[in-house]
């Protein structure tokens, strides 16, 4: 439980926003191209398909935030153990 409450702490983390919200911006663009490009050219966004495209822009930088937060929580006991054993 203690690590969830540490990736929800890091999605506001200073050292993780620049990365997330760059690797949102491009995934979340070629996702909304992908998803919803013909139907935004047509014009036929509904509410439900602007949730969807808000969707493509958040789960990149959620996923990023993730790897970066686990990345250095592994680092972290990585450090921790080698002192315990040193």
């Amino acid at each position: 439980m203690r690590a969830v409450k540490g990736y929800v702490i890091s999605l506001w983390d200073p050292e993780f926003i620049p990365t997330g919200l760059k690797t949102s911006a491009f995934v979340g663009s070629l996702l909304f191209l992908i998803n919803h490009g013909p139907a935004c050219l047509r014009q036929e966004m509904t509410y439900e398909r602007w949730v969807s495209a808000l969707l493509s822009y958040a789960m990149p930088y959620l996923v990023n935030v993730y790897g970066q937060y686990s990345y250095r929580r592994k680092l972290m006991l990585a450090s921790r153990s080698s002192k315990e054993m040193g």
